[in-house]
């Protein structure tokens, strides 16, 4: 091993607001060091880091000429009531998305996607 994982960093135009959507998502503690980099603490998952990218565009997904190139899957017990959640903080749904057996994709309010995976097996 070389070294361990620190953070997940995510570009966005507003750190602080993308913090504020996945501390609603994930739970946490957000701290803003300053308004160009923001940390959000999952104490079970590590940290999310939020950094400023003023030219920051989203990626086109689904785009059949190019990939999502990251997401992050949130495992939830009741896929329903997280989408209501979600969709409360600023969450939209990829309606064209393939294969949703056992997961729902949705953009956060920066257009990252990001994945609600359920077993629907129970």
């Amino acid at each position: 091993m070389i070294g361990r994982l620190r953070s997940v960093v995510l570009d966005t135009k507003d750190p602080r607001q993308l913090a504020s959507f996945y501390a609603g998502v994930l739970g946490g503690e957000v701290e803003a060091q300053d308004d160009t980099w923001v940390v959000l603490t999952v104490p079970t998952h590590g940290r999310l880091a939020f950094q400023l990218a003023p030219d920051h565009e989203p990626p086109r997904f689904p785009d059949p000429r190019g990939s999502q190139q990251f997401h992050l899957d949130v495992e939830v017990d009741d896929v329903d009531d997280a989408e209501s959640k979600v969709l409360a903080l600023g969450a939209t749904r990829v309606i064209d998305a393939i294969g949703e057996d056992d997961f729902r994709v949705y953009r956060d309010p920066a257009g990252h996607p990001f994945c609600l995976v359920f077993s629907v097996l129970g």
